[in-house]
């Protein structure tokens, strides 16, 4: 099941106005703790993000803990990331299994439900 919640990422909109504005250098200084991850910031995220006005995350809900806690999971996706992703999109394709076993069974209620002639009848 997927979530509808959406996130705002200040920092990225900080980004967005690039490395020479001094409030987004102190933005990034200040809440990332890896100073190696600000280079990626400004020059990865922010020009990925630039044509997008905001709503850069997707909140999606994952199957509960088991056993344990029982606990409400979530993965946060950056909108726009380079790999696979979390949610695959539909393939509504009558060659899926789900769709050839519906085909069939729809084709067998209707020869059921045809009227029969008696043996013998001519056609």
């Amino acid at each position: 099941r997927r979530g509808g919640a959406e996130l705002q990422l200040p920092l990225i909109d900080y980004a967005k106005r690039g490395d020479t504005d001094e409030r987004a250098m102190r933005m990034a200084n200040f809440w990332l703790t890896e100073k190696d991850l600000i280079h990626k910031l400004f020059k990865v995220l922010a020009p990925r993000f630039q044509p997008h006005p905001g709503s850069y995350t997707r909140l999606l809900q994952i199957p509960s803990r088991d056993g344990t806690d029982r606990a409400k999971m979530a993965v946060i996706e950056l909108k726009g990331n380079p790999y696979p992703p979390l949610i695959r999109p539909r393939r509504d394709s009558e060659k899926t299994l789900l769709n050839q076993l519906l085909k069939g069974y729809r084709e067998d209620s209707r020869r059921e439900a045809a009227p029969r002639l008696p043996e013998g009848t001519p056609l």
